[in-house]
């Protein structure tokens, strides 16, 4: 967990996380989703969305920074999951704050 918070901001590959806990791809994907109720792709994306709204909640960061600073690849695809996952744009959610 503390490895996915730490680098939020770039690509985060499974097999890193099952180095970083020290045991086989499966075994960490299996057991990552038995403790969290999530796979590890989902606690990614789920963790970066909060984060990014934390991000919007701060006037002087654009919605292009609060994309990059969250590891998304560009913005149409933080946009597309940030409105799947929140139910709203990035931009609206920041207009609401």
């Amino acid at each position: 967990m503390e490895y996915i918070h730490a680098h939020l901001d770039t690509k985060v590959e499974l097999s890193r996380l099952a180095d970083v806990a020290g045991v086989n791809l499966y075994h960490f994907a299996r057991a990552f989703k038995q403790s969290t109720g999530e796979s590890p792709h989902q606690y990614v994306l789920r963790r970066r969305i909060e984060h990014a709204k934390e991000l919007l909640r701060r006037p002087h960061l654009s919605v292009i920074e609060a994309s990059a600073r969250t590891g998304f690849v560009d913005q149409s695809h933080f946009s597309k999951v940030f409105r799947r996952m929140v139910g709203m744009a990035p931009s609206e959610y920041r207009n609401r704050m």
